[in-house]
């Protein structure tokens, strides 16, 4: 029982709840069912006045996963959002590009959700771009009302699974900035293959040792100037020491990578 359970509580690193607001024929339901979208539970928990559904996304090597409630758009559902809005960590707020009301009325959705969860991450998504040819809103306008109230913004399509994962995944990753989270695995990440090795290797050996390396003497030009811009192996250099000090790089330009040329 003790291995299922710890088995179950290793299928995801981070867990998410974000919810679905707008109005009630702005396709919310149809975001959920996107073939983007790995499936996961469909079935309310809670109560039957919202759709919700879980999947999982994989974002920088990390599997986070969301819940996701869509409530209804209809004014008897208030209640709901009120409710769900609190625990909330980040909000979809959505659009029908082809219904100039629904784009209307994100500023009452956007000042009910301010009032319960400020501060919540948002992103703004127009929804059913397959149906650009009957455009009623157009796509400056929403940058520019999406830049004015601090979201991204993206246009979607379930029809053709376009910007869907896009869409979550921004929202996961700024959910994650806001409560501190990033910063766990964001140091660790690898650039390539070359940079894990060019930090395995200076992790494990000094400036001075690098030369001493039976690797070609271009790889170990390289991983020296590696050392000396990351600044995590240089030695310390004790009063009396008469070492001499390495040779500058060439190019003292910061690196960003260890790519071979």
């Amino acid at each position: 029982m003790q291995q299922t359970v710890s088995c179950q509580q290793k299928q995801y690193d981070y867990l998410l709840k974000f919810l679905l607001v707008g109005d009630s024929d702005v396709g919310k339901q149809e975001i959920l069912s996107a073939e983007g979208l790995e499936d996961g539970s469909s079935e309310s928990p809670f109560c039957s006045g919202s759709a919700y559904k879980t999947t999982t996304i994989l974002l920088d090597g990390k599997r986070v996963k969301l819940q996701l409630w869509d409530t209804s758009g209809q004014g008897r559902f208030c209640t709901i959002i009120r409710s769900y809005s609190r625990g909330a960590q980040g909000i979809l707020l959505v659009y029908d590009i082809t219904n100039k009301w629904s784009f209307d009325g994100l500023d009452r959705w956007l000042k009910e959700v301010e009032s319960h969860a400020p501060g919540v991450p948002k992103v703004l998504v127009g929804n059913r771009l397959h149906l650009a040819f009957k455009r009623q809103v157009c796509t400056r306008d929403a940058e520019t009302y999406a830049s004015r109230n601090g979201m991204a913004f993206f246009e979607v399509s379930p029809l053709c699974d376009f910007n869907i994962r896009e869409s979550f995944s921004e929202l996961s990753r700024r959910a994650l900035q806001r409560n501190g989270m990033e910063r766990l695995w964001r140091s660790n990440k690898v650039v390539s293959l070359q940079e894990l090795c060019c930090r395995a290797i200076v992790a494990r050996t000094t400036v001075y040792g690098i030369d001493q390396l039976p690797l070609p003497t271009p790889i170990k030009n390289h991983l020296r100037s590696y050392a000396l811009t990351s600044f995590t192996t240089m030695p310390p250099r004790h009063r009396g020491d008469k070492r001499p000090l390495p040779p500058t790089p060439p190019h003292p330009t910061p690196r960003h990578s260890c790519c071979v040329s």
